[in-house]
Parts: C-alpha cells; sequence; structure tokens
C-alpha cells in the first residue's frame, strides 16, 4: 500500500475552508496593524500613521504624468482615491499572508513585520518627519499583527487533519471564532479610539480659529462693480465660496495648526534683520483687502481649477524689507523666496514678483472668515499673476531668501518650471458640452482670466465662423477673472462653440494645445452641442 493510500486525504472543502480561514486570519491580523498604529499615531502625530506615511511617500515619488493624469481623472478625490488604493493592497496582501502563514507560519508573521519596516521608512522619509518617534506607529502595528497572525494560524486545523498542529483532539472551532471576534473587536476599537484621539489634537486649533475676529482691513477692496456678473444661468458665481473652492496640494491630512502656537519665520541671503512673527504680530499690522483669482497649474484647458475669492493679509512686500530684503532689481542677493509649511511643502517664488507692487501678501482671511484649514489656515501665502505652485504656500511658517541656482523647491524638483506666471485663458461655461438647446438665441457665456495684466477681449466663434466679439462683464480688477456673454443666433444642427481672450498687454490667447507640465496648460477651449 502506497504512503498516499495510506494517509487520509482532507475532502475539498475542507481545504476550501482552511485556506479561508487563514485568508480571515491574515485579514485580521492586517485590521490589528492598523488599528494599533493609528492608536500609536495618535499619541505621535497624525501624519506618521502608516496609511498617510505610505500615502505621502507614493505622491512624493509619483511620476508627473501620473500626478497630472490623477488629477485630471479623479480631480478634489485624488486623495481619498490613493488612500483607499492603499487598503486595497493592504488588503490583498494580508490575504496572501493568511493563507501563507498556513504553510509557513513564522514566514507569515515575517512578512507582517516587512510592511512594518516599509511603512517606518516611509514615515521616515517623508519632509515634515518628527525623527524616530514617526516609525513608531508603523513598528508597533506590525509587531501587534505579526503576533496575532501567528497566534490565529495556530489555533487552525492541521495540514493533515482537524486538529491543530502538534496537539490532539479536535478543532476547537468555538475557540477560534471567540479569539477572531475579539481580535476584531478590539483592532476595530483601537482604530476608532486612535481616530478619536488624532481629532483631539486638531481641538485647539480649531478653538483658535473660532476665537478670530478678523480686524478692520486697512485698506479695504473697492466695491465689486454691479456688472461683474453676468446674468445668464450656468455661469460661475463671479466670488467663489470656501466649500466650492478648489483644492490641489499633496497633504494627506489636512495640517491643524494652533493659530496661538503659530510663528513665522525670515530669513536667509540679504535678510539684515531676522525675524520670528506671531500670528496676533500679523493681526497688528495695517492689513489690505484684496479680490484675486488663483489659478492651479494642473488646471487643463476649460477646468475646474480656478477660483475668485475676497483676501485680508499683510503686504509681503512691507515685511521683506523691514527685514532689509530688497529685489534683485535693486541689487538684492536673493532671487527666489522659499515658503515653507508645516507639512514640508517648499514653495519657490521669484523675489521680484513679490517686491514689484503687486498685492503679494500672507493671508489670514477669505471671503470675510479667517482662512478655512483646507486653504492654509491659520497663514497663506499668495501672489497675484503667478501658479499656486510657485506662490501659494499654505500652512506656511518659514520664508527663506535665496536663490534659484542654490535651491530647487519641491514641484522644481519634479519637471515643472521655476518660473511660471499665469497665462492667458478663457472658459465656456454655458452651454455644457453636449447640451441640446432649441433654436433661436442661445447665451454662451463664461470667465476669463489673465491675472495682473487684465483681460481686454474675449471672442467666440461657431465652427470655423469669423471670431464675434462677447460682451465683456465690467471689471473688478487686473488681478480677477472677468465674466463674460455672447448672444449666438442658433441654428438646428450640431456646432462647435469656441472661445479665445485677449489681455491687456494685447496678446492672443494661443491656440496651440500643451499639456499642464511644466508651466500650465495652453490652448483654446471649446465645448460641442447639438441644436434641436
Amino acid at each position: 500500500m502506497s504512503d498516499d493510500e495510506k494517509t487520509p486525504r482532507k475532502p475539498p472543502a475542507a481545504r476550501w475552508t482552511r485556506l479561508g480561514l487563514g485568508a480571515l486570519s491574515g485579514l485580521l491580523a492586517g485590521g490589528a496593524a492598523l488599528g494599533v498604529a493609528e492608536l500609536t499615531a495618535a499619541a505621535v502625530r497624525p501624519q506618521a500613521g502608516p496609511v498617510v506615511a505610505v500615502g505621502g511617500a507614493a505622491i512624493d515619488r509619483t511620476p508627473t504624468a501620473v500626478k497630472d493624469w490623477a488629477i485630471r481623472s479623479f480631480g478634489t478625490n485624488d486623495k481619498l482615491v490613493l488612500q483607499l488604493g492603499i487598503l486595497a493592497v493592504l488588503t490583498l496582501i494580508a490575504l496572501a499572508l493568511g493563507v501563507l502563514a498556513l504553510r509557513h507560519r513564522r514566514t507569515g508573521a515575517a512578512g507582517v513585520l516587512v510592511f512594518g519596516v516599509v511603512g517606518a521608512a516611509a514615515a521616515l522619509s517623508r519632509p515634515d518627519s518628527a525623527g524616530a518617534p514617526d516609525a513608531l506607529p508603523s513598528a508597533l502595528g506590525a509587531v501587534a499583527g505579526a503576533v496575532l497572525l501567528y497566534f490565529l494560524v495556530g489555533r487552525l486545523p492541521a495540514r493533515g487533519g482537524d486538529a491543530p498542529a502538534g496537539q490532539d483532539g479536535a478543532w476547537d472551532r468555538r475557540r477560534f471564532v471567540i479569539a477572531a471576534t475579539a481580535a476584531a473587536a478590539a483592532s476595530a476599537g483601537a482604530g476608532v479610539l486612535g481616530r478619536a484621539l488624532g481629532g483631539a489634537d486638531g481641538r485647539e486649533a480649531v478653538a483658535s480659529r473660532n476665537d478670530i475676529t478678523l480686524p478692520k482691513p486697512a485698506s479695504p477692496a473697492p466695491a465689486v462693480p454691479r456688472r461683474a456678473q453676468v446674468r445668464v444661468d450656468g455661469t460661475s458665481s463671479f466670488f467663489t465660496p470656501n466649500s466650492d473652492f478648489y483644492r490641489v496640494d499633496t497633504a494627506l491630512v489636512v495640517p491643524k495648526v494652533d493659530a496661538t502656537a503659530w510663528e513665522l519665520r525670515i530669513h536667509g541671503k540679504g535678510v539684515t534683520r531676522e525675524r520670528t512673527l506671531t500670528f496676533d504680530d500679523l493681526l497688528r499690522r495695517e492689513l489690505i483687502e484684496r479680490d484675486i483669482t488663483l489659478t492651479c497649474v494642473s488646471n487643463e484647458v476649460g477646468g475646474p481649477y480656478v477660483g475668485n475669492a475676497r483676501w485680508i493679509g499683510v503686504r509681503l512686500a512691507d515685511l521683506l524689507e523691514e527685514c532689509g530684503v530688497r529685489p534683485p532689481s535693486a541689487g538684492g542677493r536673493a532671487d527666489q523666496l522659499v515658503a515653507r509649511s508645516t507639512d514640508g511643502m517648499t514653495i519657490g517664488s521669484p523675489v521680484e514678483d513679490v517686491m514689484d507692487g503687486r498685492d503679494a501678501m500672507l493671508v489670514v482671511g477669505m471671503n470675510g472668515q479667517p482662512l478655512p484649514f483646507e486653504h492654509g489656515f491659520p497663514v497663506r501665502m499668495l501672489v497675484p499673476g503667478l501658479y499656486g505652485y510657485v506662490s501659494a504656500c499654505k500652512w506656511i511658517e518659514d520664508i527663506e531668501l535665496t536663490t534659484f541656482d542654490d535651491y530647487d523647491s519641491y514641484w522644481v524638483k519634479r519637471d515643472w518650471a521655476r518660473e511660471a506666471p499665469i497665462k492667458t485663458q478663457s472658459r465656456i461655461d454655458t452651454p455644457k458640452p453636449f447640451a441640446r438647446p432649441g433654436a433661436g438665441t442661445v447665451m454662451v457665456a463664461g470667465v476669463a482670466w489673465a491675472q495682473h495684466r487684465g483681460v481686454d477681449k474675449v471672442e467666440v466663434r461657431v465652427d470655423d465662423g469669423p471670431w464675434e466679439e462677447a460682451t465683456l462683464a465690467a471689471e473688478d480688477s487686473r488681478d480677477t477673472w472677468r465674466q463674460w456673454s455672447y448672444a449666438w443666433k442658433a441654428a438646428k444642427g450640431g456646432h462647435t462653440l469656441t472661445v479665445r481672450a485677449t489681455d491687456r498687454t494685447g496678446e492672443v490667447q494661443t491656440e496651440k494645445r500643451t499639456k499642464t507640465v511644466p508651466d500650465g496648460a495652453s490652448g483654446w477651449h471649446s465645448v460641442v452641442v447639438t441644436v434641436d
């Protein structure tokens, strides 16, 4: 009789049950690792959690083309998609390690530890890393997961029978179920508690924002002309509400900074009087209020990443002058201002542009309220006419004067241009692509922008016909977008509507289509409609 005939084979159903229980053990171990890591991160800092740390490291190392695709495809949900993707991958790995541990118990447990090392390394690699403590969440979570996987698999039936390896008697299913249920409950509890404690760390920041009453600006914004808003349904509102204002940044966890503890340091080349300012120091200074349109360099032609708001802040040029800084045109030693955020982001701006008389500012208020956390509370930087990646540092805490030759900021290291003035652009808001308006007069309307130059003319073309001048709404300032409308005598059939703008320097928006990299997209926006 052969050895195979002597050893009874395990029924196929039993084998699949065992594989399923192994996979479940891996999943529970992964959940325990994440739960313990979340709880530990609450004691260290939320940004040290493994999902956030790995996600941040992934963003840092993702090719520019892929980042651009993610923003186009997922918009402001790109961070959520990334985190869900990380969790999906971790789930698959946990299931695989659970199955592996059925045959190689120690190897499966060691695999969990390996991913703890990956998470710890990612946390330590982040530009805002606090050092060794940032490795603790991933490390402790991995240890908890490895121990649980080793324990649970040891409770499962051995490969050749119903009893656990090395034990006599039947497999105690009840004990396994109790152990698995307890592990799941404990993991979930740890995760919930960790998130609650992590949220509690931001309560002081929330309280500090709630306590702020913005002073009246010494230099208020002029009243917006009555006819700045086009009265056509479907056109963007002249001011973009805070809740609708676009957000494009790399922060997976929005920093919650306590305004009462916030400080800004100004130092570097050409700074003869280094300064450190508090939030109250800024509020005691002369504040200016301005309407300014911001545009993200990732905005495709006709895209949504542009918005207009009323900002309150301190003139940045005044602060720099008080520190002894001069622009290069006046013999200054620094041609680049590097702003650093609390999350480690670095933004490089041309000193000449910051100090040329435009309303570059350190912003404390947006649309009559203290800055929302998502938009940089307590203080962000803003320079009209420059794309955000070279001017709009959120959660700013440090300003260093240096040169472009000496330092490349975050995005410049990733193939974006050092200097990036906003290009003249226009967009059709209505009718929407593939709309089916009725024949007759159809109102075509939208917005155009050429920040710090101003929009002088907008033209619309139907199919391959001549360019017709649109009616411009009143201009608020050359730093804001300008709305426009055009009464189109629409005939039945399919048509293509195209728009272009001319800025105040006389430059006509170019037809040439370019990608967003390295210094912003260009080209004419068009929509295809069918007139019934």
